[in-house]
């Protein structure tokens, strides 16, 4: 297949087909252009608490001092390891404003998980929220983390209610285990010390790493795609010129930041793009309490709802969402989980904006396509390829498809990662070359372009779960539970999940005939974060396996799927 584009003329009026992945030398230029440019702007809202960009910049380049005075050298790797809060953005930018590479952190992982990706990356620092000190506590010695700077929620909210708040997380709902971790630094005390120091503004490549984004692996290892600034500044021209139907008519930008911005479609879309466009983040710490997140909602109506299906769907059939005002919404975009119809059909009708829903990936920055913000969205479509990208089809036999004619999603473009850290061999495996030499990323996901140009996913990787948007990975949690003294074989599955899309399953064939459930969900409890412990545990005398041995994922679907008919 040539690389014909019939979705060109897809695009919105004023939207440009190519942009410029060097429209800045590096991720430091965007960021202080943006500071500069909207200076007096809003720029991020935590607990009613706002600051502006002028005040953005300040603190974050005092952080960037900060983190060059401990010693830290340009392309050193430093964690961050927090929910959203204001921390997140002054850290974020410190690190990048200091030439340092970032690796984000879910902070629910368990400590095996974060010692993990922490020894890959060799991350020399890390910025952690002090909820979660206390696993770190349990693997840093294992690490070359050298230094720790510790955060309490909100610690950049002011008086009283820094020590109001505080207080509740700590005393009250004692979510702050107890931690050592010896010579660590106050996040306060190291942007006061970062004020009195000279930050030096160092020179930095568009081919230089700026984030190692770890992602899922089939492998049960959880690999770190490598992102240079070229391709999250790639990213951000091209959302910035997908906006521009909606974002172009009006000045009053604001966007909700529930989704996590340690995960890559918050990190582009919220935290890059807002700093380019001059988004007002409207930043949400936990998505889950509905009611918070309303009460923000009704203080702050935003312009760009970015979110997930599940979200949607919950809130839609929340009654106090329902009496909103939604007059100032003009995108809400979904992404990390495939968007079902009737969700988008309550979400239209009630807040009068329709969902645009696009596909991507870590490795890919993330964005890859999306439904234009125009009104001509297609519903079960990911949308047409973002601008400079080239998105085709790969069948079974090695050729490309036609229109039609499922296959593999590959995608070539600025925003695609160079490789996986350290893996040169696990990178060789997701890339392809077509007959003119071009280079493109196997995304694993099967799907097919259709006459007019839009895309569709019909399946997804073979064997990966999908749980409220998080990629969970069979052989990681069969590689946790066969640990388990009194397990022999395991198998993990995914199952239909009215809440979740899907939720875990496991198939155990007992080694110690007393085992029980219970015991088998504490143990998993400890050594997975929530969302990847099994919901559904069956114990079975067998499992189906190959001649050879191998067991039989595929069967094992099959009975589920058949049950359910």
């Amino acid at each position: 297949m040539s690389d014909q584009k019939p979705w060109l003329d897809k695009y919105p009026e004023g939207v440009n087909h190519e942009i410029n992945p060097e429209a800045y030398a590096s991720l430091i230029d965007l960021v202080e252009t943006g500071f500069a440019e909207h200076a007096d702007a809003e720029a991020y809202t935590f607990m009613d608490k706002t600051i502006t960009f002028s005040e953005l910049n300040e603190q974050s380049e005092h952080f960037a001092a900060y983190l060059q005075g401990l010693g830290l050298q340009q392309g050193d790797k430093v964690a961050l390891q927090m929910p959203n809060c204001m921390q997140y953005p002054i850290a974020l930018f410190g690190a990048i404003r200091a030439g340092l590479v970032v690796v984000n952190t879910n902070p629910l992982y368990t400590p095996r998980e974060m010692k993990h990706q922490f020894k890959d990356s060799g991350a020399k620092a890390i910025i952690i929220v002090a909820n979660f000190a206390f696993n770190l506590d349990k693997v840093i010695a294992d690490t070359d983390i050298k230094h720790v700077v510790v955060t309490q929620l909100g610690d950049r909210l002011g008086f009283p209610k820094k020590q109001i708040v505080n207080f509740v997380v700590k005393t009250v709902k004692k979510m702050v285990p107890s931690y050592s971790l010896q010579g660590h630094v106050k996040f306060n005390d190291a942007l006061l010390k970062g004020a009195s120091l000279t930050y030096t503004r160092p020179t930095v490549k568009n081919t230089d790493l700026a984030f190692i984004q770890y992602t899922g692996g089939t492998t049960g290892v959880s690999k770190g795609a490598e992102l240079n600034h070229k391709n999250i500044i790639a990213n951000v021209e091209g959302i910035a010129q997908w906006f521009k139907p909606k974002t172009s008519v009006t000045t009053d930008l604001s966007i909700l930041g529930a989704l996590p911005f340690y995960h890559i479609f918050a990190l582009t879309v919220n935290a890059l793009s807002g700093v380019k466009m001059g988004f007002h983040n409207i930043m949400i710490a936990n998505p889950r309490d509905q009611a918070s997140l309303i009460k923000d909602l009704k203080k702050y109506p935003v312009t760009i709802f970015p979110g997930l299906n599940t979200l949607f769907n919950a809130l839609a059939n929340n009654p106090d969402f329902q009496a909103l005002d939604f007059s100032k919404l003009k995108i809400t975009i979904a992404g990390g989980m495939a968007l079902q119809k009737f969700v988008a059909d309550n979400w239209e009708k009630l807040t009068g904006c329709p969902i645009v829903e696009g596909y991507g990936l870590s490795e890919t920055s993330p964005v890859l396509s999306v439904n234009p913000v125009d009104g001509t969205q297609q519903i079960g479509t990911i949308g047409i390829p973002f601008p400079s990208t080239m998105m085709k089809i790969l069948k079974e036999d090695g050729t490309w498809a036609q229109p039609g004619e499922i296959g593999e999603i590959c995608a070539n473009g600025p925003q695609v990662m160079r490789g996986y850290y350290n893996r040169p061999e696990e990178t060789e495996k997701v890339f392809i070359e077509d007959e003119t030499g071009k280079r493109y990323f196997k995304t694993g996901d099967i799907g097919l372009q259709l006459p007019d140009g839009f895309f569709k996913i019909v399946d997804r990787k073979k064997d990966m779960i999908l749980v409220s948007g998080f990629n969970v990975y069979p052989n990681e949690i069969e590689d946790v539970i066969v640990d388990h003294p009194g397990v022999l074989e395991v198998a993990c599955i995914g199952v239909p999940d009215e809440r979740s899309t899907e939720a875990v399953k496991v198939f155990v064939v007992k080694k110690d005939q007393s085992l029980t459930e219970d015991e088998l969900r504490a143990y998993a409890k400890e050594n997975l974060t929530a969302y990847k412990c099994p919901k559904h545990i069956e114990f079975r005398d067998e499992l189906p396996k190959t001649n050879v041995g191998k067991i039989l994922r595929r069967a094992l679907k099959e009975e589920e799927e058949a049950k359910s008919k």
